[in-house]
């Protein structure tokens, strides 16, 4: 009786093996099967009791606790304009919305549109401007003024005369730029408005970029989609943007303050050294007190300087140093308390990322969080409760926990319930929150919970999603840690099909990011958890992801002992990590490849030179193959000026160690990627061409560092699935 139900059992499941729906490239880039739904776009109200949504016929005012829509705050429909952005701006009042249309790209963030003012009562849409598209339309604390930047100069509306001041003359391209940053600072300091309106609307300060003396760089821009001639077409454009690399000059920037009521621009005092970033400018609760951040080249000391809006004297209220570098999530999370007389500021002094409470003068007050763990999120305070939001990697580096914790540090309390990846969003007056989950076996999971942590409702179970999934053979993801000869312990994950047999050798593919603070191995459903990875999964591939030394969730000292040779730890443990896979009995040794994009690219270029003795094949997608060739704001906070450290530049640049290539590589990129310049790939190619080493290369016709747009997706993960199998697994196009 047993036997005959084990093998009734067998036949089950041979079955339902049988029947596994076969993944492809289309379903994935094409029929964009595999990405799992999500709540976006819900914007807390200032009662706390309901939220905004935007959809594709207007925003909708829903109620937090029933999940009934109350009413319709813009209907599309009834616009001359087509709204065609999903992001939008309330007045303090909520009685006006900031929309706008017709946006056109500056760089990855940045952009210029036709802005619009839709006031709510009267029903009747009014242009901020029409002298010319603006960016970073915003209104003032009162909603009477609007603040924006044209032709990279500041500009205010008044809604009530309807006059249009300008308060910039000096805005140039590739020279001046008032309110807005340029390009370095847009791209890693990670913000694109560099104004903000006092708290009372009195002033408006802001950060100008005297970007003169920064160096320009070229791309080609070609025409592309089958251009007719008629169409001028014949001398492609040549785009010039100002880019400083590495150990080059930056823009010089200075803050100011203008005062509505005077019309009168003060200079604040920042000090005379230049070379400097301010990466931040940020009210206090006092409308006469302008906090500005104040950054060193080195990245490694912060002071926060309070600034006097009248007279533009300054003082140092505190200084953050550090031995390694300051990262952003520092200064990006710094929150003033209602009261005026308290400052969080996140830290890594005891060697994990902390809150700390300061007294508004400067003196710490206490440290809010402790333990060997790191906050990675840090939502913000309750005033009512008087207890501090925040999510951490508490449990174990590969998950991520929702906690409170009260003013003195003294009571924590765990607000999440599910083992696996939660991050949160709050209404306004913390009486409600937004939970996002997800883990290996669960895309994502959104429900609604009062601020007890009960669970109001589901907002989006992916049912539909994971029916999908399970109709092709559903996600099979195991975590494994391993120790490297160093005595390292790093942690991994493995995909495998269905159908996996253990007894036989499978070609591995190591998939990996391995940059600073980064994680690619965490208990969560990623954007790209299934696609592509169970596509190659399903034809025998083993796919490993791993994060190295130097990534996130454990600490300073595994995060930055990468400092100043950015690529030496990661390629020893990656190349561990081929060597521990090469001794289980299901990989063959022979047949392990590699792949990445970006800083990931990078450590691929590197594993197929450096470790080519232990990787077949790599894919190395838009990357950096030199870091001189990389802006200085990233780089130097790694890796200090290559002046001053040329060997830790030189020793792991993958154009120096071309002559070491054995095995396969294919080589992508953008032709307009603004991001990693073509100049890292193409440069790279001549070093492998003159040490007479064979590899591939695809480049992309005017695709920047994400490579999209058209039909692009589905070609690159398409040529990237058949090289592997080509160089890894040929006996399946026989």
């Amino acid at each position: 009786m047993k036997k005959s139900v084990l093998v009734l059992v067998a036949i089950l499941i041979s079955l339902q093996l049988f029947a596994q729906k076969e993944i492809t490239v289309s379903d994935i880039w094409q029929r964009y099967m595999f990405f799992p739904a999500s709540v976006d776009g819900l914007k807390s109200m200032n009662d706390g009791e309901h939220y905004s949504v935007y959809e594709r016929t207007g925003i909708e005012k829903f109620e937090y606790k029933t999940g009934e829509k109350v009413e319709d705050l813009v209907i599309f429909s009834d616009f001359t304009k087509n709204y065609v952005s999903s992001e939008y701006e309330f007045s303090s009042d909520e009685k006006k919305i900031m929309l706008y249309s017709n946006s056109e790209q500056i760089y990855r963030h940045s952009f210029v549109a036709d802005y619009y003012v839709y006031d709510i009562v009267a029903k009747k849409e009014t242009p901020v401007s029409k002298n010319g598209k603006q960016q970073l339309a915003t209104f003032s604390p009162d909603a009477q003024n609007i603040a924006f930047v044209r032709d990279n100069n500041l500009f205010i509306r008044d809604m009530i005369s309807k006059s249009e001041e300008q308060i910039t003359t000096d805005g140039e391209y590739n020279g001046i730029l008032n309110g807005t940053p340029d390009w370095v600072y847009e791209e890693e300091f990670g913000f694109n408005k560099a104004f903000e309106w006092s708290p009372d609307g009195k002033y408006l300060a802001y950060i100008k970029f005297d970007e003169s003396d920064v160096k320009m760089f070229n791309m080609t821009k070609f025409a592309g989609q089958s251009p007719k001639i008629e169409d001028n077409v014949l001398y492609p454009e040549n785009y010039t943007f100002k880019y400083p690399k590495a150990g080059d000059g930056n823009s010089i920037v200075s803050v100011h303050i203008y005062n509505i009521e005077t019309g009168k621009t003060v200079t604040m005092d920042i000090g005379s050294v230049t070379d400097q970033y301010i990466p931040r400018i940020r009210w206090t609760k006092d409308a006469n007190k302008l906090s500005i951040f104040r950054l060193n080249r080195l990245q490694n000391k912060l002071e926060i300087l309070f600034a006097n809006p009248e007279t533009g004297n300054t003082e140092v209220i505190i200084t953050e140093e550090n031995k390694y570098y300051i990262e952003d999530f520092t200064y990006d999370k710094i929150i003033y308390l209602e009261d005026g007389e308290h400052i969080v500021i996140p830290s890594e002094r005891d060697g994990y990322r902390h809150l700390y409470l300061y007294k508004i003068d400067g003196t710490l007050e206490t440290q809010l969080t402790k333990g060997k763990w790191d906050i990675t999120d840090f939502y913000g305070y309750d005033e009512k409760k008087k207890v501090f939001y925040y999510q951490a990697a508490a449990v174990s580096p590969l998950e991520r926990e929702v906690y409170s914790v009260d003013i003195k540090g003294e009571k924590t309390t765990k607000i999440s319930t599910k083992k696996g990846t939660n991050s949160v969003d709050f209404s306004n007056d913390y009486k409600y929150y937004v939970n996002y989950f997800s883990n290996i076996e669960t895309p994502q999971y959104v429900t609604l919970h009062n601020s007890k942590g009960k669970e109001i409702r589901i907002l989006e179970d992916n049912a539909n999603f994971k029916t999908r999934v399970e109709e092709y053979g559903g996600q099979h993801k195991d975590f494994f840690t391993f120790t490297t000869s160093e005595g390292v312990e790093l942690n991994a994950c493995k995909i495998v099909a269905p159908d996996f047999d253990e007894t036989k050798k499978h070609a591995t593919i190591i998939m990996q990011y391995s940059g600073p603070g980064s994680q690619e191995v965490k208990n969560s459903w990623e954007y790209d958890s299934f696609g592509w990875v169970n596509l190659l999964a399903q034809k025998g591939f083993v796919i490993v992801f791993v994060d190295p030394r130097g990534t996130g969730a454990r600490g300073e000292e595994f995060k930055k002992m990468t400092y100043k040779q950015l690529g030496h730890y990661e390629t020893i443990d990656l190349i561990e990590t081929a060597k521990y896979l090469g001794t289980l009995p299901y990989v063959d040794s022979e047949r392990i490849g590699v792949w990445g994009w970006s800083y990931g690219g990078y450590m691929a270029s590197l594993c197929m030179t450096k470790g080519a003795e232990y990787f077949n094949t790599g894919i190395a997608v838009a990357p950096v193959t030199n870091w001189r060739y990389y802006d200085n704001i990233y780089t130097e906070r790694f890796m200090v000026k290559p002046q001053d450290n040329a060997n830790g530049y030189d020793d792991n640049s993958p154009i120096n160690h071309a002559d070491k290539l054995e095995g396969n590589l294919l080589l992508i990129h953008g032709s307009s990627d603004d991001n990693v310049h073509l100049q890292n790939t193409m440069e790279f190619s001549e070093a492998l061409v003159q040490a007479g080493k064979q590899f591939d290369m695809m480049i992309y016709n005017n695709r920047n560092h994400g490579i999209y747009g058209g039909n692009t997706r589905y070609h690159l993960f398409t040529l990237k699935t058949n090289y592997f199998i080509e160089h890894l697994q040929p006996e399946i196009l026989k």
